[in-house]
């Protein structure tokens, strides 16, 4: 079996661009992504012809860094987030104060802070991991780093 990395096909995908995810409120994330992730919007799309919306937010600009899409379908629609979706990770410097300020200003934490079970594989530390809910029910781990 040949790779493509393997050939010389120089037109392969370079890099990340987004993730999409698709939201009931766009406002509500928007608010949750902005002001508990702090991450920026970088801008909103509205396609009338299809009826939805997009909103483009990360923590740094498109051109360099990955992104999140969040996707808002006009009217009334009703998901289920797939059980092989697993989750979006997110860096901190302290996952504890992380938590303590994300939960105080609402954020819900469905793991709290601590180590994770395992030793990472150069047996040299032991990452500390959390996981919070954003409002659609999406899984979201902060690692700190």
């Amino acid at each position: 079996m040949t790779h493509i990395a393997e050939t010389s096909f120089n037109g392969r995908p370079t890099r990340l661009l987004h993730t999409m995810l698709r939201v009931y409120d766009l406002e509500r994330s928007v608010d949750f992504y902005t002001r508990l992730l702090g991450m920026t919007l970088m801008r909103k799309e509205r396609y009338p012809q299809g009826q939805f919306t997009l909103a483009f937010l990360g923590y740094g600009e498109e051109s360099t860094a990955a992104v999140i899409e969040l996707t808002h379908n006009w009217g009334d629609r009703t998901y289920a987030i797939g059980d092989a979706f697993g989750h979006i990770a997110v860096g901190c410097s302290n996952v504890h104060a992380t938590c303590r300020l994300l939960e105080r200003a609402g954020a819900t934490v469905i793991r709290q802070p601590g180590p994770l079970s395992e030793m990472s594989p150069d047996r040299t530390h032991i990452e500390h991991i959390a996981f919070i809910q954003d409002p659609d029910g999406y899984r979201i781990e902060l690692v700190q780093q």
